[in-house]
């Protein structure tokens, strides 16, 4: 008896101890509603009502990155990690940096507003491709502004800087936009820059096709990096879609006749008519075909009959 009511008390979550005492102060013929009783009055709660009491202990989101139990989720997407349905992206570092200096100074702060920008969209795989002289000291030439900022986001794995050494006093630099394409479209992704890279298209028909279809340009206003809502122009692919690996697909728009219910143009019509719904779109013409067909079919086979033995 002591083991039956046990074994139940532990099935309802209490503890094997608190059960223990209370049978022994009640004695073991105490019936179970006793038992409950007494276990409930010692403040002994079942282990899942505990688990459920106890508060849930806060967790640290990084900057930028998408987190599922957020009430807002990009249209189409779901339950799975965000990431998966955004393209990678590789950023032209020189030229964005020359675009936020209005093409006098290498401003490294520009490079930080567009990885910050596709950051807060929750994209994880972001590359930005730099000469590696960049990291030189600055000369009147080729000033440079906030060069801390190359540092840090080369310890955050996101820039990368391109080889480039000296022979001679010379100083012998490889070409940094060969990278940027060949990494975008190794890894189907988004190429961040103003740059059309003509020489580079016309090298390899694949990268002309990639490069028109997957080059995102953008503006600075007022330290803002702004990416066009259009990409490819007003006929192509919103901004998200651009930027998503699944597009959603946008739903017809249907012009309404200009003649309305005088429309005799019927199935035949291009427009949309919301009278029409739950009719047969036939026009004039063939609705008086098939009420002539009809009368027509009857007679003939009344004909046959009378003819027959």
């Amino acid at each position: 008896v002591h083991q039956s009511k046990l074994d139940f008390f532990c099935k309802l979550g209490y503890g094997k101890q608190d059960v223990c005492n209370v049978l022994e102060n009640l004695g073991q013929e105490a019936l179970e509603d006793d038992v409950l009783k007494e276990l409930i009055r010692m403040g002994s709660k079942p282990q899942a009502l505990e688990s459920q009491t106890q508060p849930s202990p806060l967790k640290l989101v990084a900057r930028g990155s998408c987190s599922t139990s957020s009430g807002s989720k990009w249209f189409g997407e779901d339950d799975s990690d965000s990431s998966d349905h955004l393209r990678p992206i590789v950023i032209d570092g020189s030229n964005v940096a020359m675009s936020h200096g209005n093409k006098e100074v290498f401003s490294c702060w520009g490079i930080q507003l567009a990885v910050d920008w596709f950051r807060d969209r929750g994209h994880t795989y972001i590359k930005v491709f730099v000469p590696l002289w960049r990291r030189e000291p600055p000369r009147q030439d080729s000033p440079i502004a906030d060069q801390h900022i190359l540092e840090e986001l080369e310890k955050q794995s996101i820039l990368v800087y391109t080889p480039s050494r000296k022979v001679k006093g010379k100083r012998v630099v490889c070409y940094d936009d060969r990278y940027i394409v060949k990494v975008a479209y190794e890894k189907d992704g988004v190429i961040v820059s103003n740059d059309h890279y003509r020489d580079l298209q016309n090298e390899n028909p694949e990268w002309k096709w990639f490069i028109e279809q997957r080059l995102l340009m953008y503006s600075f206003v007022s330290n803002r990096f702004m990416p066009p809502d259009d990409p490819l122009g007003r006929h192509g692919p919103t901004l998200n879609n651009f930027l998503s690996k699944k597009p959603v697909l946008p739903e017809p728009k249907w012009q309404p006749c200009p003649y309305g219910k005088k429309c005799t143009y019927g199935n035949k019509c291009k427009f949309y008519h919301p009278e029409r719904q739950h009719q047969a779109q036939l026009s004039v013409a063939d609705e008086l075909r098939a009420k002539i067909k009809v009368p027509l079919s009857l007679g003939k086979e009344e004909e046959h009959r009378n003819r027959s033995p």
